[in-house]
């Protein structure tokens, strides 16, 4: 490593900060051990998909999980939306982990943590209080998943350069949504085979795939071991505890004295306002009965258009959307990029009015939305990446950046299901209100403040390595 990275803060308030700064640049030195060596394809994908797949586990796949076992539609939106603080409130226990180990070995350690999680999930299914038990146990997985994204988030600003970055960009938030896309798709899928075809009882068909995503947790966390970089030591590496409060406050202060802020952490809450509400109660419109207002698919149904029709529409959105960003730049593109993501709720506006019952119609409607999301979900990460994260703290602050988008999960989520009780059940009215959720996101990307030239910064990357 670089002696600058290497070497331990100093006293005060000022030295610490100064360090921090050095926090912010890659390692331009010669790595060290072989896993630096590796390439970023060889570790980039398969990070962001052990970040993706976790958190939609817990967010949206435990919703159709307990939809399958008998719980209301009002329960499952208030208590799996409480699922979502941990990333919330993780820029609070970011700072405390800087001074001790790896990032690697933090990411390490989480993903075997999940392994645990997850696994133990599936044993307290069959049991009288599994809906209490399994709650608990999905708590820890998010608490390990939120601890694991800082980190990794962390590996991967400190290990690149700005220009590597952007050139990542697209295959990072691809990856990170098609572990989405396993998890809601191909596992979901899975469920409604062996229900169908093994005639197995929906406990038995989740906790075989509880399992199944707990071996994945686990093989995640063996080739990481081989690939990982261990990313760039913090400044307060290596010290004590109190440094790593002194640290806490620090990236506090600092966060709320850069330009805009207010206004940046606004864009941030907004931008995914209404996608809130159809993340979680997309598919249960999908799943619940006719009689309920819902389209009455079945798990395998659901699973093949998420997993398939969502997943190539998600994955070619993503390219366009960075692709998009990369040639305008995100400043002259976050706009657009904010309507291709909110724009698209009319998919499920129009689904809840027509109630079509031809699959391929569903499905392709539904691929219009997961095209959108993928396709503005770049503008979203690039904005808390290359605007609010830069600077002192720059893991803290991409953790406190993403705990705000985070809160927008737990607040659209905590509150669909009062919504949904509010307009009388009836999903035709609701999605109508998520429409005018949707319009707040793009006012506020119109406003939008850039107060960091990346332009610039990518041009003293370009002329520095000449």
């Amino acid at each position: 490593m670089s002696a600058d990275l290497s070497r331990p803060a100093g006293n005060g308030a000022g030295a610490s900060v100064a360090a921090a700064r050095a926090d912010d640049a890659p390692d331009t030195a010669e790595p060290q051990g072989a896993a630096d060596r590796r390439h970023p394809l060889a570790w980039v994908p398969s990070l962001y998909l052990a970040m993706g797949l976790p958190n939609v586990l817990i967010g949206a796949v435990a919703a159709i999980l307990y939809k399958n076992l008998g719980v209301s539609n009002e329960d499952i939106a208030l208590y799996t939306s409480q699922m979502y603080l941990p990333w919330v409130l993780k820029p609070l226990w970011s700072p405390l982990l800087e001074p001790y180990k790896t990032k690697r070995w933090w990411v390490i350690t989480m993903q075997f943590l999940m392994m645990a999680s997850l696994g133990a999930v599936a044993f307290v299914l069959p049991l009288d209080g599994f809906f209490r038990a399994s709650l608990a146990f999905f708590w820890i997985t998010g608490f390990a998943s939120a601890t694991q994204d800082i980190v990794a988030d962390g590996v991967y600003m400190t290990t690149m350069s700005p220009r590597e970055q952007a050139r990542y960009a697209g295959l990072q938030g691809m990856c990170w949504n098609l572990g989405a896309v396993v998890a809601s798709g191909l596992l979901v899928s899975l469920t409604g085979w062996m229900h169908a075809s093994l005639h197995w009882d929906w406990v038995h068909c989740w906790m075989a795939v509880m399992l199944g995503a707990a071996g994945m947790m686990g093989a995640f966390g063996l080739w990481h071991l081989r690939v990982l970089p261990t990313g760039a030591p913090a400044a307060v590496h290596g010290q004590d505890l109190r440094s790593a409060l002194v640290s806490l406050r620090e990236s506090w202060i600092t966060l709320f004295q850069k330009p805009s802020v207010w206004m940046m952490l606004a864009v941030i809450f907004f931008y995914r306002f209404g996608e809130g509400f159809i993340e979680k109660f997309g598919p249960l419109f999908l799943l619940d009965p006719r009689s309920a207002g819902g389209l009455g698919l079945d798990n395998a149904a659901l699973g093949h258009i998420y997993g398939s029709a969502g997943t190539v529409a998600f994955i070619a959105g993503a390219f366009l959307g960075g692709f998009i960003a990369a040639k305008m730049t995100l400043k002259r593109s976050f706009l657009l990029l904010a309507i291709a993501l909110n724009l698209p709720h009319l998919t499920y506006y129009y689904l809840s009015h027509a109630m079509p019952t031809d699959l391929w119609l569903i499905g392709a409607v539904v691929a219009i939305e997961k095209f959108g999301f993928g396709m503005g979900s770049i503008g979203h990460m690039l904005y808390m990446m290359q605007q609010l994260a830069p600077g002192p703290f720059k893991m803290t602050h991409y953790a406190m950046a993403t705990g705000v988008m985070a809160l927008t999960k737990w607040a659209t989520g905590s509150v669909s299901g009062w919504v949904y009780a509010a307009v009388g059940q009836h999903y035709a009215s609701f999605f109508g209100l998520v429409l005018l959720f949707s319009i707040p996101p793009i006012v506020l990307a119109w406003l939008a403040p850039f107060p960091v030239n990346t332009k610039r910064d990518f041009e003293s990357a370009s002329a520095g390595a000449h």
